[in-house]
């Protein structure tokens, strides 16, 4: 241990899978009280998550009212809120296009709605994800506006729209890019871009580069709805309650992994409220639809809500999701609720073969810093999954194309670690010419790539990301909140937990080290979990889970440890109320040998 290293915690230099054990904050060895007194805990993770000891009082409840940014900080936001007064004034027909993930889909229904609350009835278009691909294309939007539209807003899309934008332009139709990808130098030509990640952006609008498309949607409808104040327009009509698409919001930003600090955090603690009000049909339908008995809290957007509104984009029909959060009708609410469950079944067989024939590949590229797999009929729909899966299992970024036999090219996405910038990568490795087309943010991309450049990419990304991949990898630790002992694990602990999040991307979860405890049972249940009852020297049990864990180094190892051999365990505090009395269990990540 180096002189200005801390020390273990708990004295795990090496866990099971290879981590060093350290606090986040200070040490918070609680034993079996499991609480501190006077918010002490609460303090803390707040503390330990970067808040100065002036902010603890906003951070403890964050609001719109302490978050929330004059829209007009952002460059072209003035410029698109009166444009889109105009439309609304002039009654002309709008069309918002939208990408086919939840981002996307929230952010295209949250305008839709503002707008409708405006008098305006907008419609919509969304891109079949294997015949259009991503983003706007220039026939698309000749097209719309060959039907009528003279005003188009694209949502999560469009940053990178040049060849597009530009045939928009010469077909006469205005187009505003709200988006939040990263961004070049150079910009396409519309009407207004919004995004806060333009390279030409102040200070303060840059510090919201973490929002979601959907989050950027909300300023514009704020902008807006001032806009049209300004010129008088709610004199005889009411305003519109903008804070009632707070669940839109919610549920994009956490379906896009969006960094849950800052503006963000506000967005999802209040959109939970909103959310648990049920009053967007839609979402009321998908809520019934994933078979939750109670209000949503943040990890069912990710989980439950999220991956079944992409699966209309992923595997079936693009617009069934924005249909869904548009609609008024109860009835077309259940029956899009229930075939997007439908579809999302078949995205995880989908998926799950995928993943197979890309594990398969992963042996040939051990000694690689960026992993690659790409295949010849793989479903386009599901290699993002399926990156995040790799990424994973290998603790490396990863990246998953489907090559298409008749083009000659492969559709890819990418996942990857904390510390590695895939999207800037990705964005050089087109300005390199490796690609036809790419993009992407910090954690996320997306690319087009020729079949025949795939190992040319693979050594150009190695070669741009091998040391901060391994720097990343130099520093395995595991940050720990707490520890407690069995007895210590408590609903009441959780609940106190819990009042520091919504917990994401930039806001971690609490983790909790429980222990020493031995186990009394192990086995695999569902699809690869691993279920463990251990118990503890002061009395106290507890029950752990340790998803998709049962095959890897952790499961196996826990599967087969000896009789009697005391455990340190790590990992999530949750509640299981599945039973007659909702008690605390532990999501397990991992686990060190305490003797």
């Amino acid at each position: 241990m180096s002189l200005t290293q801390s020390p273990a915690v708990l004295g795990v230099e090496k866990s099971i899978t290879g981590m060093r054990w350290r606090w986040r904050g200070g040490n918070m060895a609680l034993g079996d009280a499991g609480m501190l007194d006077g918010g002490g805990l609460l303090r803390n993770l707040l503390l330990s998550r970067g808040v100065a000891e002036s902010d603890i009082e906003r951070q403890r409840s964050p609001t719109l009212a302490a978050f929330l940014p004059d829209p007009s900080i952002f460059r072209d936001m003035d410029v698109a809120a009166e444009r889109l007064a105009q439309a609304v004034l002039s009654r002309e027909r709008i069309t918002i296009f939208g990408d086919y993930d939840v981002d996307g889909a929230t952010s295209a229904a949250l305008l839709v709605r503002a707008l409708r609350m405006m008098g305006c009835d907008a419609s919509t278009y969304i891109p079949d994800r294997l015949l259009e691909g991503y983003g706007p294309s220039g026939e698309a939007l000749v097209r719309l506006a060959e039907e009528g539209s003279s005003l188009i807003v694209t949502v999560d899309c469009g940053a990178m729209a040049y060849e597009a934008l530009a045939m928009a332009r010469d077909a006469g139709v205005d187009v505003i890019v709200v988006d939040h990808h990263k961004c070049a130098a150079e910009l396409p030509h519309a009407a207004a871009l919004v995004n806060p990640n333009r390279l030409d952006e102040g200070d303060d609008a840059a510090a919201h580069g973490h929002l979601a498309a959907v989050g950027v949607a909300f300023l514009l409808s704020i902008a807006l709805r001032r806009t049209l104040r300004d010129r008088g327009y709610f004199e005889s009509r009411p305003e519109p309650d903008l804070i009632s698409l707070l669940d839109l919001v919610a549920l994009g930003t956490v379906a896009d992994v969006a960094a849950l600090h800052g503006l963000n955090r506000a967005f999802v603690a209040q959109g939970l409220k909103v959310m648990g009000h049920r009053r967007n049909v839609g979402l009321d339908a998908l809520i019934d639809a994933s078979r939750l008995k109670r209000a949503p809290v943040c990890s069912d957007l990710g989980f439950a809500l999220g991956p079944r509104i992409n699966a209309g984009g992923r595997v079936g029909e693009a617009s069934l999701g924005v249909r869904l959060l548009t609609t008024e009708d109860r009835d077309e609410a259940r029956a899009i609720a229930e075939q997007l469950s439908q579809l999302n079944e078949e995205r995880r067989a989908i998926e799950a073969a995928v993943q197979e024939e890309a594990e398969a590949l992963l042996g040939a590229q051990h000694n690689r810093s960026i992993v690659i797999a790409a295949g010849r009929g793989w479903h386009p729909g599901v290699i993002g999954i399926v990156a995040g899966r790799l990424k994973e299992q290998t603790g490396k970024p990863a990246i998953v194309i489907a090559l298409d036999g008749d083009s000659g090219e492969g559709k890819g996405s990418g996942r990857s670690i904390a510390g590695v910038d895939l999207g800037a990568a990705i964005i050089a490795a087109r300005d390199a010419g490796l690609l036809v087309a790419g993009g992407g943010h910090a954690m996320a991309a997306g690319l087009t790539v020729k079949a025949d450049t795939v190992e040319a990419l693979g050594d150009f990304l190695e070669d741009r990301l091998a040391s901060k991949v391994a720097a990343a990898g130099a520093s395995r630790e595991l940050k720990l909140d707490l520890s407690v002992a069995p007895r210590g694990l408590t609903p009441e602990l959780v609940g106190e937990l819990d009042q520091a999040g919504p917990y994401g991307i930039g806001w971690p979860g609490p983790r909790v080290a429980v222990g020493p405890v031995h186990l009394i049972k192990a086995d695999v249940v569902g699809n690869g979990h691993l279920r463990l009852i251990a118990g503890g020297p002061d009395g106290g049990s507890l029950k752990c889970i340790a998803f998709r864990q049962a095959e890897s180094e952790l499961g196996q190892t826990l599967l087969h440890a000896a009789s009697g051999r005391r455990l340190w365990l790590a990992g999530r505090a949750k509640i299981d109320d599945w039973g007659a009395r909702p008690a605390a269990e532990l999501h397990l990540e991992d686990a060190a040998w305490a003797d």
